[in-house]
């Protein structure tokens, strides 16, 4: 990276820093928002360049929210790398990176109390009031922001699902934008915690993506039946050294229980921990009819 680069991005840790930039801003300029918790990959850095080409101005934060975490060693060993992180997205042409020491989480909290039957299912079974925590933190950076454009990747597609309801309720001004999954070239979804598993765990975790465009090649043949996909992708997964937390087929517009009296869109949705490393990832099938 270059030093005209890294001079270009500007670094902020405090909400009258950031008040004061937003305030700056031309009105009728479209804003860009990046939310994430560090440990940037290539999936991240693909946002930002997606919120770069279509917004006047471009902020990340990065932000380790415990309130998404239940499990106090997970949130210890989450990998932290705030140096690196801000020189990537210098030279993906980021202009402010938001790195807040702590957040005031009470005037965001009536965000993460929607009661949306979604947050309890499958990751929310998994991982009680990790969504709650990331509506809050959410909710917190919209309202200190106030983006024109929110951009979230669809790896997390259930946060996805549940930001942009919590948007419709009260951020109805933010465009949510949903972006593909990005996967290296084995077909690993790039995630955070990947840089966490051994060699031969990552072997493992190709069984993910791999399962999953099996059960998309069935779909592709004409199977609609929830239980036999479901058991064909269980199958799939399970192997030596994965642990399967679960395995589902979901409407895409309701992230409840795929339903074939309904029209919308299925999507194949799974979490499975890999030499201890939990991993999700989907992949949407399309209409059942």
């Amino acid at each position: 990276m270059s030093t005209e680069a890294s001079e270009k991005l500007i670094s902020f840790h405090t909400q009258e820093e950031i008040r004061q930039w937003r305030e700056a801003i031309p009105e009728g300029d479209l804003l860009g928002f990046v939310p994430t918790m560090g440990a940037l990959h290539k999936g991240h850095i693909a946002l930002v360049h997606r919120a770069v080409a279509e917004c006047s101005h471009v902020a990340v934060s990065v932000f380790v929210n415990p309130l998404q975490f239940s499990d106090s060693q997970d949130f210890d060993s989450y990998p932290r790398s705030e140096e690196a992180d801000s020189m990537l997205l210098a030279a993906a042409g980021a202009e402010v990176v938001y790195l807040p020491r702590s957040l005031d989480m009470e005037a965001a909290e009536e965000q993460a109390l929607l009661g949306n039957p979604a947050d309890v299912l499958w990751e929310g079974e998994f991982r009680p009031g990790h969504f709650s925590g990331m509506l809050t933190v959410v909710g917190e950076f919209f309202r200190q922001l106030r983006p024109t454009h929110a951009f979230f990747g669809e790896k997390d597609a259930q946060q996805l699902f549940l930001v942009r309801e919590m948007a419709a309720h009260f951020f109805p001004e933010i465009n949510v934008v949903a972006c593909e999954t990005v996967r290296d070239e084995d077909g690993l979804a790039l995630s955070s915690r990947n840089q966490l598993l051994s060699p031969r765990a990552r072997k493992r975790a190709l069984n993910i993506s791999y399962s999953l465009h099996y059960l998309q090649n069935l779909w592709e043949r004409g199977e609609r039946d929830i239980s036999e996909l479901e058991a064909v992708l269980i199958n799939k997964l399970e192997c030596e050294g994965i642990k399967i937390e679960y395995a589902a087929l979901v409407d895409d517009k309701s992230f409840q229980p795929a339903n074939p009296e309904f029209s919308n869109p299925w999507r194949a949705c799974v979490a499975v921990r890999v030499g201890g490393v939990r991993l999700i990832d989907n992949l949407l099938l399309g209409v059942p009819r």
